[in-house]
């Protein structure tokens, strides 16, 4: 139930859900297709886990996270359960990712029974050429069907995450795409250039690998057809309606603690990070012999903890201190608003280079 104090400070709670119908070929996350049979025990161990974790006093969620994977896969009662189980204060933001595909207003109720509050709808493209490219197997009209199952159901917001890119994409695509889910009226936006990931198929493939000049295009144009249907840009590669943030996101930006449960999630607690067991087997075999589920860790001193905030904030619409950047050696990149340099459009085309020069 949730907790009627909402002054708890910031924390996050994230669920991994490790299985997919199938994989696209650009993934690099910790999913499998091939493992559905482990779905119940897994489920019962990330039960298992969070029931221990409560127990020893984990801190109310301001903002819980549910990713993967495909969660949207799952038995929406099942993980309704899961994220029940979850202490969260009353004006918590609750995410499920979900591929279009899955979505029903049926398990959209299940969610929001449960105190969901957000979806992420994985749309990647709105050309069928495109989604046969990066793997997907979804149409158009099963988004725009999602996005009214959302709206019948009432959940109070929704992300589009889209993804640009892709061998065969063309500038027309691309714009068609992005006009499409401009007229399904999202609050909120996730625009990603496609990147190629070490050990996927997509990196065996050099004649499928996405083009910096073309990307760069291709942001362009997200950002002038989303700015100016009224969704302002407030991380890289996020767009919002005012208010219509993904606050969890934004913790992480702000190195704020969280606590991950599942095979491959991570966690972070005032400058240690660690990140549990990759495989679900593995993480199902520790949970019930009640050890610890930690892979390895990392303590971060300050001056690494300093370089990464700049890093993070660099991203962000408020961007960074004075102090932190010579930001006169970036004349149309960035800018000074206040006391902060902040990236212009161009800059965030730049920001990893730019962010190598903070200090």
């Amino acid at each position: 139930m949730p907790a009627a104090d909402d002054s708890s400070p910031p924390f996050g709670v994230y669920l991994h859900i490790p299985f997919c119908a199938s994989k696209c070929d650009y993934c690099a996350f910790a999913t499998w297709t091939d493992r559905h049979h482990l779905t119940d025990a897994y489920l019962r161990a990330l039960g298992a886990d969070i029931d221990g974790a409560v127990t020893d006093g984990m801190p109310t969620a301001t903002s819980v996270f549910v990713g993967g994977g495909t969660p949207s896969t799952i038995d929406g009662q099942a993980l309704a359960a899961l994220i029940t189980a979850i202490p969260v204060t009353e004006r918590a933001e609750v995410t499920v990712e979900c591929n279009p595909d899955d979505v029903t207003e049926e398990l959209l109720a299940a969610y929001a029974a449960a105190g969901v509050t957000r979806v992420s709808i994985g749309v990647q493209s709105m050309a069928s050429h495109v989604l046969g490219a990066l793997g997907r197997r979804h149409d158009r009209r099963n988004v725009e069907r999602a996005v009214a199952a959302v709206r019948a159901v009432g959940l109070p917001t929704f992300n589009l995450d889209v993804i640009y890119g892709a061998a065969g994409e063309s500038i027309d695509d691309w714009r068609s795409t992005v006009e499409a889910v401009v007229a399904l009226e999202p609050p909120h936006v996730s625009a990603y250039g496609l990147t190629v990931e070490p050990g996927t198929p997509l990196a065996e493939q050099p004649d499928r690998h996405p083009d910096d000049d073309d990307q760069a295009d291709k942001y362009e144009i997200v950002d002038e057809l989303l700015t100016a249907a009224g969704l302002e840009n407030y991380e890289i590669s996020n767009w919002a309606v005012p208010g219509h943030e993904c606050r969890h996101n934004v913790l992480y930006w702000l190195q704020q603690d969280y606590r991950g449960f599942g095979c491959a999630a991570h966690s972070h607690h005032d400058g240690r990070r660690w990140w549990n067991v990759r495989t679900p087997d593995r993480y199902i075999d520790l949970v019930a012999a009640g050890e610890p589920t930690e892979a390895a860790g990392e303590e971060l001193d300050e001056a690494t903890r300093r370089f990464e905030r700049h890093e993070l904030l660099l991203r962000m619409r408020h961007g960074v201190p004075l102090d932190a950047l010579d930001g006169d050696a970036f004349p149309g990149l960035v800018e000074q608003q206040g006391d902060r340099w902040v990236l212009t459009r161009s800059g965030r085309l730049m920001a990893n280079e730019i962010s190598l020069h903070l200090h």
